[in-house]
């Protein structure tokens, strides 16, 4: 998703109450990669552990005021690089029009646009990305592509753009040098929260990661996101991610919870009498 800039005038959030804080204490684990020592892997517990999950289409308010149905789709997605957009565009290559509701605008004027910053990213078309199925569509509202995944049996992350499918876990690469002059690659995995959009993603409509709304799943994170972790860290890595989650769950009381978890929530309603 491309990184948005600092609005000249901040928007108002609907309910300022739904969204958490973005400072909060937060239990990160540290651990070598299983498959690469010469890399090590740092995971946010708190956010693979909470309760959070997509409600796109049940309650998402959406980035963008008064456009609640286009989810985090409204601004398109940029291209993570070259092999990126080329696999993009094979899956394109198999959308018809009864999946895709502007495949003809597609097919005659094309999908893709560079954006401000230069960079090369999926269309905008009537206020949002062109693969938006918008409400009403036969096949359902959503990213074409998402659909096309799930009508063939196979994991969205093969068929969207990359930044779509990572949403809303956030990789960041860092170089560590060691006081024994050895040096790692420290790979982040955490919450992709407003900063991650950048100075303007506190000018966002509404975020989800924080909202108390999005919160309560049957399943922790790391678990409904296991294909696209594992994707994202190995199968190794994962395994390894898996054990150390467990284990958080399983003690008496798991340090640091996401305040925005339903058992993280210590609000009395009778605060409200």
């Amino acid at each position: 998703m491309a990184k948005v800039k600092k609005a000249t005038k901040r928007q108002h959030h609907p309910d300022v109450s739904d969204e958490v804080g973005l400072d909060f204490p937060r239990a990160w684990v540290e651990f070598p990669d299983p498959a690469d020592e010469e890399q090590v892997f740092r995971c946010d517990l708190t956010w693979l552990t909470s309760r959070w999950n997509c409600v796109f289409g049940r309650g998402c308010e959406g980035i963008e005021a008064g456009r609640a149905s286009d989810g985090c789709c409204t601004l398109g997605a940029h291209f993570s690089d070259d092999d990126d957009e080329k696999r993009v565009a094979r899956n394109v290559e198999r959308l018809t029009p009864e999946l895709w509701q502007f495949h003809a605008v597609g097919e005659e004027d094309g999908w893709t646009e560079v954006n401000e910053d230069g960079d090369r990213q999926t269309r905008r078309h009537q206020g949002a990305c062109i693969f938006l199925n918008r409400p009403g569509f036969p096949a359902g509202s959503g990213c074409a592509l998402h659909t096309l995944a799930l009508r063939e049996g196979r994991e969205p992350l093969e068929t969207k753009p990359d930044v779509c499918w990572q949403l809303p876990i956030r990789r960041t690469y860092d170089w560590v040098d060691r006081p024994d002059d050895t040096r790692v690659l420290m790979i982040s995995i955490g919450e992709y929260d407003r900063r991650g959009w950048g100075p303007g993603g506190h000018d966002l409509h509404w975020w989800c990661t924080g909202a108390r709304s999005a919160h309560g799943a049957g399943e922790p994170v790391y678990v409904s996101y296991r294909a696209e972790l594992t994707e994202l860290m190995g199968p190794r890595g994962y395994a390894r991610l898996v054990e150390l989650c467990e284990q958080r769950l399983a003690s008496l009381l798991p340090m640091a919870p996401h305040p925005a978890d339903p058992a993280a929530d210590t609000h009395d309603p009778g605060e409200d009498a």
